[in-house]
C-alpha cells in the first residue's frame, strides 16, 4: 500500500465527496430547471455541434495548447503568470460551485454576485496565504464547477453523440497519463514545480510523517513556540524533517465528474452512482495495489473503473 490506512481513508474519501458534490452541481445546472450558467457562460450558444472526429480534433487541441502554454510558463519560471492564471480559474470554479448552493436558498436573491464574492478569499488563502486545510476544502468544490462547463461543452460539442466522444477521452487521457507519468516524467517535474515554486498543487494535497519525524516537529515547535510559521520551515529544513506526500491530481478528480454527470444527465441517477462507485473502487484498487516510492498513473485505472461501471449500468 502507498500510503498508510488513515491517508489513503481521507484520499479516498475526499475523491467521493467531490463526486456526489460534483453530480449535485451538474444536475441543477439545467436551463429547464431555470438555472444556467452565471458570469457570461453560455458554452451551449457558442458551438455548433459536429462530428466526434472534428469534436475530438477540437477537445484535444485545447488540451495540447493548455499542457504547451503551461510547459513554456514553468520553463521560463513565469511563477507570477502561472499563479494569476491559476487564481483566476479558482475563483470562478469556485463561485460556480457554490452559486448552486446559494441559488437552493430561495432567500438570496443574488447568488452568483454573493458566490463570486465568497469565491475571492478562498482562492486567496488557498493560493497566496497557502493555508493546507483550505487548500483541500476548496478542491472539493473546485472541480464541481470545471465538470458543469465541461458536461456542457461537450454537449455542445458532440450532441447525441457525447457518451462515444466521452468514452474516447477518457481513453486517450489515460494513455497520456501513462506517457506522462511512466515515460516522459513530465506529469512528476509538473508536481515538483508546483509544490517547490508555486507552494501550491493542483489537486489533493495530503503531508505527513511517521513517528520519529513527528516527534522532532513537536520538539521545535515547542523550542521555537511564538516563531513565525517561515522561521520553523527553515528549522524543519535544517532538521532534515522527511515529510511524505499524499496527492491526488485534479484531472484523476474532474473526468470521473463528467462522466457521472453525462451518464446523469442521459440516463438518471442510478447510472451515475454505479460510475461513481466503480470510479472509486479503481482508485482504492490503486492505492492498494501501489509502492511506496513509485509514481503511477491514476487515470488508467480510474478510466478503467469507469467502463466497468457503464458496462454494469447498461446491463442493469
Amino acid at each position: 500500500m502507498k500510503h498508510n490506512i488513515k491517508i489513503t481513508t481521507i484520499l479516498i474519501v475526499m475523491f467521493l465527496v467531490t463526486q456526489f458534490i460534483g453530480l449535485f452541481v451538474v444536475a441543477n445546472y439545467n436551463s429547464e430547471n431555470g438555472m444556467d450558467f452565471p458570469y457570461g457562460i453560455n458554452p451551449d450558444e457558442d458551438i455548433k455541434e459536429t462530428t466526434v472526429t472534428k469534436g475530438l480534433f477540437s477537445v484535444l487541441l485545447i488540451f495540447v495548447v493548455a499542457i504547451i502554454l503551461f510547459f513554456l510558463l514553468m520553463t521560463l519560471n513565469a511563477k507570477t503568470i502561472i499563479r494569476f492564471w491559476y487564481f483566476g480559474v479558482t475563483i470562478l470554479a469556485i463561485a460556480l460551485t457554490i452559486n448552486v448552493f446559494f441559488f437552493k436558498l430561495n432567500f438570496i436573491t443574488y447568488s452568483s454576485i454573493l458566490a463570486l464574492i465568497t469565491a475571492v478569499p478562498l482562492a486567496y488563502f488557498k493560493i497566496i496565504k497557502r493555508n493546507l486545510l483550505i487548500h483541500n476544502l476548496t478542491e472539493l468544490i473546485i472541480y464541481p464547477g470545471i465538470a458543469a462547463v465541461f458536461i456542457s461543452f461537450l454537449g455542445s460539442l458532440f450532441g447525441s453523440k457525447i457518451v462515444l466522444g466521452t468514452i474516447i477521452i477518457l481513453f486517450l487521457i489515460s494513455l497520456y497519463d501513462i506517457w506522462a507519468v511512466w515515460q516522459s516524467g513530465f506529469m512528476q517535474k509538473m508536481a515538483k514545480f508546483q509544490i517547490d515554486q508555486l507552494q501550491f498543487f493542483t489537486g489533493f494535497f495530503v503531508p505527513y510523517a511517521n513517528k520519529k519525524e513527528k516527534n522532532k516537529i513537536k520538539f521545535i515547535k515547542d523550542k521555537y513556540s511564538g516563531k513565525s510559521d517561515k522561521f520553523l520551515e527553515k528549522q524543519f529544513k535544517k532538521a532534515r524533517i522527511k515529510v511524505n506526500l499524499a496527492i491526488l491530481g485534479g484531472g484523476d478528480v474532474v473526468f470521473p465528474i463528467i462522466t457521472s454527470g453525462v451518464f446523469y444527465k442521459l440516463f438518471g441517477l442510478i447510472p451515475a452512482m454505479i460510475i461513481i462507485a466503480f470510479s472509486t473502487l479503481a482508485l482504492l484498487t490503486l492505492f492498494i495495489m501501489a509502492r511506496k516510492g513509485r509514481f503511477y498513473p491514476a487515470m488508467p485505472f480510474i478510466t478503467s473503473g469507469i467502463y466497468l461501471g457503464m458496462l454494469v449500468g447498461w446491463i442493469i
